[in-house]
């Protein structure tokens, strides 16, 4: 396989660029049969992507009744084959396996005596780059790591998100990089190389960001029905709309705000911060510690949404000329 052109398109490789057996190339682009280890909800999104791109999903590890009937629903002309037997018919293996677990399956499908020189190995864990794959490197695979940058819910929307998310790719050399790029090109999907050392900062950036959030609204939300319920309970959050409608009501107060809030940082950065912190307003961030901190305590700790409100607004602080009050405010424990 010779070295590819850095010229790469929207298509995979093309102008001069050299041919890359079993990979996209204009003007008839090759197809691969493509083998999908877990058939969990990001191995079925891709390898429903990947089959869209004219690729062939022949056969899948399913070993739970849940990943199995995924298979069925998402792949449904995918055999459900032994890791073995899909190790040796695959062109292209997807390892869409937690991150915990990837070791262990890589041991697995080295010790399978299926594996051909030439696959091409790609995993989708995000804090791992190529070096875990290195004992299947060794018996002549290609080893890629190509993580995409979205969540997902196990539907048939997963694919159509992956059209839209970055790809955090990683490979052994240019050749790597080359087929890792034109796969995620294909899929619809935008490839940034992350270098080997920097793959757990790529990750942990993706959970701060993606999975704090989560944690972040589920309390905002606890904290509003609070408010809204008041000492009428239920009663109460119904009185508050004018149709009465109190279904959700929280989410709905809060949907506008936070993907208002969302787009204006994604386009403006720290520039986009209001609100009391961002005033300099101590008053006002005592008084909401002092309201948080009155919850009442249920299984995820109402004190801890107080905890988490005071760090996280010790960190916008810091985006801030925030005054000293405010700094001894929020220091405070």
């Amino acid at each position: 396989m010779t070295s590819p052109s850095d010229d790469l398109g929207p298509s995979g490789l093309h102008g001069d660029a050299p041919y890359l057996s079993g990979v996209s190339n204009l003007p008839t682009p090759a197809r691969l049969t493509v083998g999908l280890i877990s058939a969990g909800r990001v191995g079925t999104a891709l390898g429903a992507a990947l089959e869209q791109a004219g690729h062939v999903v022949g056969a899948v590890v399913a070993r739970s009744e849940a990943s199995r009937r995924r298979a069925a629903d998402r792949l449904p002309e995918s055999e459900v084959m032994d890791l073995q037997s899909v190790v040796a018919r695959s062109e292209l293996l997807i390892l869409a396996v937690p991150d915990a677990a990837l070791g262990a399956v890589v041991d697995e499908i080295a010790h399978s005596g299926a594996l051909r020189p030439n696959t091409l190995v790609a995993h989708t864990a995000g804090a791992s780059g190529v070096a875990v794959l290195a004992p299947l490197a060794e018996l002549g695979a290609l080893p890629l790591a190509i993580h995409p940058a979205m969540t997902f819910v196990g539907t048939a929307d997963d694919t159509t998100r992956l059209r839209q998310a970055c790809f955090g790719v990683t490979a052994a050399d240019e050749v790597g990089y080359a087929i890792a790029q034109a796969l995620v090109l294909e899929m619809g999907g935008e490839p940034v190389r992350i270098a080997e050392a920097d793959r757990v900062l790529y990750h942990a950036a993706l959970a701060h960001g993606a999975n704090h959030l989560i944690t972040l609204i589920t309390d905002a939300v606890a904290a509003l029905d609070a408010a809204i319920d008041g000492p009428a309970g239920q009663a109460g959050r119904a009185a508050a709309t004018v149709d009465g409608s109190g279904a959700m009501l929280a989410e709905r107060i809060l949907g506008p705000l936070v993907t208002a809030s969302l787009q204006n940082v994604l386009e403006l950065g720290p520039r986009a911060l209001t609100g009391p912190v961002a005033r300099g307003d101590a008053k006002a961030v005592a008084d909401h510690l002092a309201a948080l901190r009155r919850l009442p305590a249920d299984d995820a700790g109402a004190t801890g949404i107080a905890e988490a409100y005071r760090v996280l607004a010790r960190r916008t602080a810091a985006h801030t000329a925030a005054p000293a009050e405010l700094i001894d405010v929020l220091e405070t424990t």
